[in-house]
Order: structure tokens, then sequence, then C-alpha cells
């Protein structure tokens, strides 16, 4: 799915949006984090564009060596071309087996056995690394998730990577993201990997668990017709918790 005509224009208005809205609410800086993949290169090199202070986060939390080379080395890339651009590591593999050891010792296995559980664990950490260092450099969490992930099938963990201030490429489907990130020189090797969130230890894809490709998903989405009708109204239904206002009970 394309339907961009100026990939130039484009970056240019995404990168004014974030400016904009920085400057109305009186941000002072940009925090991202940088996973290796196509959407966090994407969206930390918008904010290194708009010239406000830009902290790029890699969070290597027992990672698979090929993400975490594709995260730090487009991290240092950045830091090395922008001088407002500050590359932070922040390892967090250590913190998450205390984490689980602590809930091991107190309740046995009683609340650790869940492998899906124990991955949005994973995306959770790494939200409250991001908005420890936001809120100490004066700054907001900008989020990379794209159109098909945070409203068509809500592929992304509640208060995790979906916990953010603004989300800049949103409303851009996936493929619209890998051509804004060749017109933005993302490093090939990160162009061309397979969309994993990382969180698993067996090295899952995105297509792995969801069980149909982006681009079957984004034709889904427009036209409602399909190999992936079916996964987009499934997940969708199932994922509505994530995507709706907080159900509240009304007096």
């Amino acid at each position: 799915m394309n339907r961009v005509e100026d990939y130039t224009t484009l970056k240019t208005r995404i990168v004014d949006w974030i400016r904009d809205y920085a400057n109305k609410n009186q941000i002072k800086s940009l925090v991202v984090g940088v996973s290796g993949g196509i959407d966090s290169a994407v969206v930390s090199s918008l904010c290194a564009e708009t010239g406000l202070p830009t902290y790029v986060v890699a969070m290597p939390l027992h990672s698979k060596i090929e993400n975490s080379t594709l995260s730090v080395d487009h991290c240092k890339s950045l830091d090395e071309k922008y001088e407002n651009v500050t590359y932070v590591r922040v390892e967090l593999s250590s913190v998450y087996d205390q984490f689980m050891h602590s809930l091991t010792w107190w309740t046995g296995d009683s609340f650790n056995g869940n492998e899906l559980s124990n991955a949005n664990t994973k995306s959770r950490l790494r939200m409250v690394t991001l908005y420890q260092i936001a809120g100490s450099v004066g700054g907001i969490v900008v989020g990379t998730g794209n159109k098909v992930e945070d409203y068509g099938i809500g592929f992304y963990t509640k208060y995790g990577d979906g916990g953010v201030d603004i989300a800049p490429i949103a409303d851009l489907y996936k493929t619209e993201v890998w051509e804004l990130g060749k017109h933005l020189n993302v490093n090939q090797n990160i162009v061309d990997a397979k969309p994993t969130d990382g969180l698993w230890n067996d090295g899952r894809t995105d297509e792995d668990q969801i069980g149909a490709s982006y681009e079957d998903l984004e034709y889904a989405m427009e036209h409602g017709t399909g190999p992936a009708v079916r996964i987009l109204h499934d997940y969708n239904c199932k994922n509505k918790h994530k995507m709706n206002p907080i159900p509240t009970f009304k007096l």
C-alpha cells in the first residue's frame, strides 16, 4: 500500500508537526526507543531532523545479537550525524531477571509462567526506562507504531510500546514507513530486516505471530477484502481494549 506521492514533502510535514507540537507545549526534548526495526529507525531519524535535543535509546533485554547490532549502529550513526542527538544505552536484562526472580522468590512459579505476560513485561520495562529519561530531560516519549499496529490489529503492548506521548507515523502503513526509511537513508540492513518485536526467546517475526503479512493486512484495512480480512477482524476485536478508551463507571 502506498498512498504517498512525495516522500520529501511527507518528511518535512512530519518533522514540522513534531517540532510544532514540542514548541506549543514547551517540550524541551524528544526521547525515542530504538529497537533495530524500521519503525523506530524512521521515527528517530525524523526526530533528529527537528533540531530539538533528541535522545535515542537502545535497551537490550535478552535481545538477539542481530537486533542489538542494528539498534546500536543506528543510534551511533544518528549521534555522529546530528549535534542535537544523544545516544543512550540501558541494559535491561539484569533488571528483568531480578524482577522475575523476585516473583519466583515470593510466589513460586504462580506469576511468571506465561510467555505472553513475560514478553509484555519486557516491553513495559522499556516504557518505564523511556519515561524516566524523558522526565529527567524535560522531554516526551515519541511513539514508533504504524497504522496497522496501532489502529488495525492492536499489535503492541498496553502500557509498553503503546505508552507514548505522540505518534508521528501512526497514520502510515508499514510499506509507507519502509519507503520513508529509504528516503531518510536508513541503513539498508534495517530496511531489509524482517519485522519483529524482539520480545520472544525463539526470535519469532511479526508475521509469525500475526499469521499475515503487513501488505495483506494493509490491503484488508483499505479494501475490506483479501486473504487477511479474517485475521484483521479477529485481532481488531480481540484488542479493542487497547485501542478504545478505558471503560469507566459513570456516576
